[in-house]
């Protein structure tokens, strides 16, 4: 009988297991580490194999053409200020759609998602369709000296067509868990709009902004489909560093085009990793104020 108590009572200290829906860490773990390696980590590490055939010299001639530097000055600006433009309009969209009632905001709700079901091809060939010089936008530009399609602006055009639904279906999420007992304690605490803005509404989701920002900023810097269309592809202008890779694929020029896509990745990372680094620091200073 004590015995039975003894080990009942052994057995009722001793912590209980986390419940699990999906027991078994080990072959989760290693089911997750085939799959990334499979689908992320082998070919990107084909890329850099398929470089190191180039010897220093041939490396940095395919890299640093004059050609080739044009279209990263093109392609990174482009991108960067789509994703600024998508930071700034797409918060204001998102919350629009968290804080208004209005008619038809289920409809503009799902028409943000449009450029992740559209084709890239599609949104390519409407875009120009649209700011061409007889389009139903762009016949109206014209007359006032403003040339979107086949111009360095049409690019910046499709990019951020491409990039917005990355911005609110980041912040959308965050806004909608920021209460509203917030900013209505700010505003009996004597708070203008603008205060309860830089001090209560924007710290919470600057961290989201942020993420939309570099998903943004990632996706527009890999855009091909729908900016050939719209570009005009003229060298030195409008050519974008994507599809100068292409065009080294179609000359068998295997090498120097993973060479150039070796050096948008890691422009590209070392870029994610700053923002990165940046909305760490966001957090733990957002909780140390807290504390």
């Amino acid at each position: 009988m004590t015995t039975a108590v003894l080990t009942n009572q052994g057995l009722a200290s001793k912590p209980a297991a986390p419940f699990r829906v999906m027991p078994g860490f080990r072959l989760s773990l290693g089911f997750t580490l085939f799959y990334l390696a499979l689908i992320v980590l082998i070919p990107l590490s084909a890329v850099f194999l398929k470089t190191f055939t180039l010897s220093w010299d041939g490396f940095a001639a395919a890299v640093a053409s004059p050609r080739v530097m044009a279209s990263y000055r093109l392609t990174f600006g482009t991108s960067l200020l789509a994703a600024l433009l998508n930071a700034f309009f797409g918060g204001i969209v998102a919350w629009v759609l968290v804080r208004y009632r209005f008619p038809g905001k289920k409809l503009i709700d799902a028409l943000v998602d449009l450029p992740f079901a559209l084709p890239t091809a599609v949104a390519g060939i409407a875009l120009t369709a649209l700011y061409s010089s007889t389009g139903w936008i762009g016949q109206y530009l014209e007359p006032l000296g403003i040339k979107v399609a086949f111009t360095p602006l049409g690019i910046l055009v499709a990019l951020t067509f491409i990039g917005l639904p990355f911005v609110v279906r980041t912040v959308q999420p965050v806004l909608e868990d920021v209460e509203k007992e917030l900013e209505e304690a700010a505003a009996s605490l004597g708070a203008n709009h603008w205060q309860t803005f830089t001090r209560v509404i924007f710290p919470a989701v600057f961290p989201a902004l942020l993420t939309g920002f570099a998903l943004s900023f990632a996706r527009a810097t890999g855009e091909y489909g729908s900016v050939i269309f719209i570009a005009g592809n003229m060298p030195m202008v409008s050519e974008i560093t994507p599809l100068f890779i292409i065009t080294k694929l179609e000359q068998y020029d295997y090498a120097g085009a993973t060479a150039i896509a070796v050096v948008m990745l890691t422009v590209s990372f070392l870029l994610l990793l700053a923002i990165n680094v940046l909305q760490a620091w966001t957090r733990r200073r957002g909780q140390s104020v807290r504390a």
